[in-house]
């Protein structure tokens, strides 16, 4: 039975722009064809003080490939809440998320994918 939400670091390792753009491309494809649903992207938010460049990067990329049609949907973590029409969508595909820490505590730092 395949794994219906896959989660991704993009922050492991303190990747550049392009090769987090790399291996999120790579897992998006992985992901499609190992028949997931639903990926959860944890990029960070530049808790830093000097800005983290992952999360506009990664954003930028989701919607490119919405208009291209290649992912459905995507939910900014801030956004990401029982009440919003779009992680409702998310929920339907993969219940399990429902007890996902994350569901309704705003954490700029993730960002999730309907495939």
């Amino acid at each position: 039975m395949p794994k219906t939400v896959v989660i991704l670091n993009l922050e492991e390792g303190f990747p550049s722009r392009d090769e987090a753009l790399k291996k999120l491309e790579a897992a998006i494809a992985t992901s499609r064809k190992a028949g997931a649903r639903v990926m959860k992207l944890i990029h960070g938010y530049g808790s830093s003080g000097t800005g983290g460049i992952l999360r506009p990067v990664v954003r930028n990329y989701l919607r490119r490939a919405k208009e291209r049609g290649e992912i459905r949907l995507f939910v900014n973590g801030e956004s990401w809440s029982s009440f919003e029409s779009r992680s409702k969508e998310l929920l339907a595909e993969a219940a399990q998320l429902v007890l996902d820490r994350d569901l309704g505590a705003g954490n700029r730092g993730v960002t999730l994918v309907l495939l």
